[in-house]
């Protein structure tokens, strides 16, 4: 909990102090907001040239230290800063720890003004910055939640929880669940029934299941319960439920993806259509201005142009139901001119004469593409490229299963981006949900899917 100290309650002479080790990463992050990116603040190798190799922190990190004390602990929250003088007498470097301490000095009753000498000083004891700051303490206690740092990432990732939200808003959605058969796996299930997003329907070996709830302490006994032997079965019997219109989204539990696809594409049992199935990855990426999709990552190896015409279909499909009525397509390529010698170019132009010719429609397409083109407007502006989808896609299409994993995997672990996984092409959405996934990403991968049933049961985005 944060708690305040109303004026009435602050004395002459109280304190605080707050403690942080400053890293290399604060301080080129702290370049980047306030746009100072002088090399000392950003370049080890500049640094190295000029001192001891490490980076030096901008003084006014010092300063956003100080105003953590104010804001946080004396007088806490409910303070408006008004004035902060500090004078920086000593370098603050990477891997410094440093000690911000405010003492009330002075209290203006008439205007609710403290006024506090402020100090930092590193781990050795010696100051690095000495000044002073004018603050309006609140005039009633207040005490709130602590932001925690899933709370604050979850605001990191705004697009998500919009799509949650929408979510929420439509009835629950028929799942056939094959082989829930892990923790990861029976958890993402009941994370989303009880999210409200999916009625589930639990198809594996029933004892197995019944003792990963047990463990989760997860209780299982509303959810319908098939039972059968093994994975292969699980399999076959969740698409069987799905053919007979007892569920209306398939989802992979602890099986082999191809297991559960194999079922999919039998051409007498299965769940085939005319098109190609693919993987689309829906990624919020904190970074990018509104979700990305990459396609495709995980089911097509190296797709031919007829399969990508498909790929790109699915995708385009998909972007309707969330709600994006012209969703920009960018046929990614190393480069952004066309070269004989690099396939994924010539696919690319392809691409994008079938879409002008009426073959793939509902979308707007620009390829050859290179990645740093289609997702930045200055990248395209440099490079004289003019296109409605430089540096604005909503869709990646990417050259095979290889670039687009590595491509959907970077941006999870590196640019702190979730992913929701569904395959379209076949007659319902099929949820597929990793290991490695949050909370936040399992249920979007729901909660794409439930979007998806949605709109093919009602033919509208709603």
């Amino acid at each position: 909990m944060l708690h305040n100290r109303p004026f009435a309650d602050i004395h002459i002479g109280d304190s605080a102090c707050l403690t942080r080790t400053v890293t290399g990463s604060d301080i080129r992050t702290f370049a980047v907001l306030c746009g100072d990116v002088n090399p000392l603040h950003v370049d080890e190798r500049f640094a190295a040239a000029h001192g001891d190799g490490r980076l030096t922190a901008h003084g006014m990190w010092a300063g956003a230290l100080v105003s953590s004390v104010l804001g946080n602990e004396l007088p806490g929250p409910g303070t408006v800063c008004l004035t902060q003088q500090l004078r920086f007498v000593k370098r603050i470097a990477a891997d410094d720890t440093i000690t911000a301490t405010v003492t009330v000095r002075e209290k203006r009753i008439e205007s609710r003004i403290v006024v506090l000498d402020c100090e930092c000083a590193n781990q050795h004891g010696e100051i690095v910055a000495l000044g002073s700051a004018e603050v309006i303490a609140a005039a009633e206690s207040v005490s709130l939640p602590r932001p925690s740092a899933d709370a604050l990432a979850s605001q990191a990732h705004e697009k998500f929880e919009q799509l949650l939200a929408r979510v929420r808003t439509l009835p629950a959605i028929s799942t056939a669940v094959a082989h829930p058969c892990s923790d990861a796996a029976l958890g993402a299930v009941v994370e989303a029934a009880q999210a409200g997003l999916i009625v589930p329907t639990l198809v594996g070996p029933a004892e197995k299941i019944r003792m990963y709830a047990q463990r989760l302490r997860a209780d299982i006994s509303d959810y319908p319960l098939v039972d059968v032997p093994h994975s292969h079965a699980a399999a076959a019997k969740a698409v069987e439920l799905v053919r007979q219109g007892m569920a209306q989204v398939l989802m992979k539990g602890s099986l082999h993806t191809d297991e559960l696809l194999a079922e999919v594409v039998k051409r007498d049992t299965g769940l085939r259509t005319e098109r190609r199935l693919s993987h689309v990855f829906v990624m919020d990426v904190p970074s990018y201005h509104k979700p990305l999709m990459v396609t495709d990552a995980a089911i097509n190896i190296y797709p031919t142009l007829e399969e990508k015409a498909d790929i790109c279909r699915n995708a385009i499909d998909l972007a309707h139901a969330l709600r994006i009525a012209h969703p920009k397509v960018a046929i990614l390529s190393a480069v952004e001119t066309i070269n004989p010698k690099i396939p994924s170019t010539t696919d690319a132009a392809s691409l994008c004469k079938m879409a002008e010719r009426g073959q793939i429609t509902g979308g707007i397409l620009d390829g050859p593409l290179a990645m740093d083109n289609a997702i930045s407007r200055e990248a395209a502006a440099i490079k004289g490229i003019v296109s409605e989808v430089a540096g604005d896609a909503d869709v990646l299409l990417v050259p095979d299963l290889e670039a687009g994993n590595i491509l959907a995997k970077q941006l999870t672990f590196m640019a702190q981006a979730d992913a929701a996984g569904i395959v379209l092409g076949a007659r319902v959405p099929i949820v597929l949900t990793s290991r490695a996934d949050g909370v936040r990403a399992r249920l979007a991968s729901c909660a794409v899917a439930v979007v998806m049933a949605h709109v093919r049961q009602t033919g509208r985005p709603d």
